[in-house]
């Protein structure tokens, strides 16, 4: 009687400890199972957040045209019309080789075959290279190189055309300003592009605005008055 007692009790301790020991690896599982939901919840939550950022950034462009603050940021650049008794001077540049009129008061920059005149969101700019005589196709090369650095840049279609005493090609762009520091919008610019040429040497003529900003006689003016020298 006594040893029946003494194996069902080490039977008993058998089987407690068997139980311990599956417990164990069971617990392990479960946990492994924890990690492994977490992980791909992880790697899928990434992916979301990567895409909502791609989102973020691609619709950035026109946004400023998209909300009241847009438009009445648009409605207050009409400050930069150029008004009809505007005076003109005339920019002579010997290094660059040309001459040209603007809008006297606007503050200039550079030198040479880089220039710039700026005025309340309104900019001309004049930038001269060696090169051979421009055609549509190849301003509408030179804009499609410049669009893979701005995604904001929209070309339009490059024509040859007669502007005052010059054979030119001109096309019409579009882009986004810097942000506005009131409204925290990018205002859309429309820029006029005018390509001169002579003698191996090829100007380069932008003349941008903010949309809702009406420049277009002046800007006609300027582009009629680029002189070779």
């Amino acid at each position: 009687m006594l040893n029946q007692l003494t194996r069902t009790h080490r039977i008993s301790i058998l089987l407690a400890t068997a139980a311990v020991v599956v417990a164990v690896p069971l617990a392990g599982c479960g946990s492994s199972g924890n990690g492994s939901s977490s992980s791909s919840q992880a790697s899928t939550t990434a992916p979301s957040t990567s895409t909502t950022a791609a989102v973020a950034s691609n619709s950035s462009c026109g946004s400023s045209t998209a909300s009241a603050a847009g438009a009445s940021e648009a409605a207050s650049t009409a400050t930069g019309d150029i008004p009809d008794n505007q005076n003109f001077l005339t920019f002579k540049n010997p290094s660059g080789g040309y001459s040209i009129s603007y809008p006297e008061g606007w503050a200039r920059s550079g030198n040479g075959n880089d220039v710039t005149f700026r005025n309340m969101g309104n900019t001309i700019t004049i930038k001269v290279a060696p090169g051979p005589q421009p055609t549509p196709a190849s301003v509408a090369a030179e804009l499609k190189t410049e669009a893979a650095s701005d995604p904001c840049l929209t070309p339009g279609t490059p024509q040859a055309t007669t502007v005052g005493p010059n054979q030119v090609v001109k096309v019409t762009y579009s882009t986004q300003g810097q942000k506005s520091p009131l409204t925290g919008q990018r205002p859309k610019i429309s820029v006029d592009r005018y390509v001169y040429s002579k003698g191996g040497k090829v100007a380069t003529v932008d003349l941008a605005t903010p949309v809702g900003v009406d420049n277009v006689d002046a800007y006609r003016m300027i582009s009629e008055s680029f002189r070779w020298s």
